[in-house]
């Protein structure tokens, strides 16, 4: 896989947009999938700085959620504000973690990540419920560096 839009088909972007929308139906929560190629530094940190370049860090409840993704190091992140983080079990991440890299060692990149999502904005759900005045603060399209 030499490029990251050889990282998933259109068809399968689309799916996993879909499955953001779904999350994020009952949930003031945003989530937000980023795909680059490779990270010249640490994976969580460059994780950070695409939380913060994306706006995430913007949400009025602190509750954002991105998986971040570098194709080429094989490697993924889900990192999210500090809301959510004082939130949530202590084991969600690993847990989150764990049903995304399951279908990743499978090659099933898209499942994975749809799981991860799914598993996000139900956890999202239960802290952050959506109410009549939410709005999306944040847009649902993948993206890229």
């Amino acid at each position: 896989m030499s490029k990251v839009e050889d990282f998933l088909t259109a068809k399968e972007e689309q799916e996993i947009i879909a499955a953001i929308i779904e999350a994020e139906k009952n949930t003031s929560g945003e989530i937000r999938v980023h795909i680059e190629p490779a990270s010249k530094i640490d994976h969580y940190k460059r994780a950070k700085e695409v939380f913060h370049f994306l706006k995430m860090d913007n949400t009025k409840a602190e509750n954002g959620v991105l998986i971040y993704i570098a194709v080429l190091d094989k490697k993924f992140v889900i990192y999210g504000d500090q809301g959510i983080n004082n939130a949530v079990p202590k084991d969600f991440w690993d847990t989150t973690k764990d049903i995304i890299q399951a279908e990743f060692i499978k090659g099933n990149f898209k499942q994975g990540i749809v799981n991860g999502i799914l598993r996000a904005g139900k956890e999202l759900e239960s802290h952050f419920p959506w109410l009549h005045n939410d709005t999306n603060e944040l847009s649902n399209e993948i993206s890229k560096g």
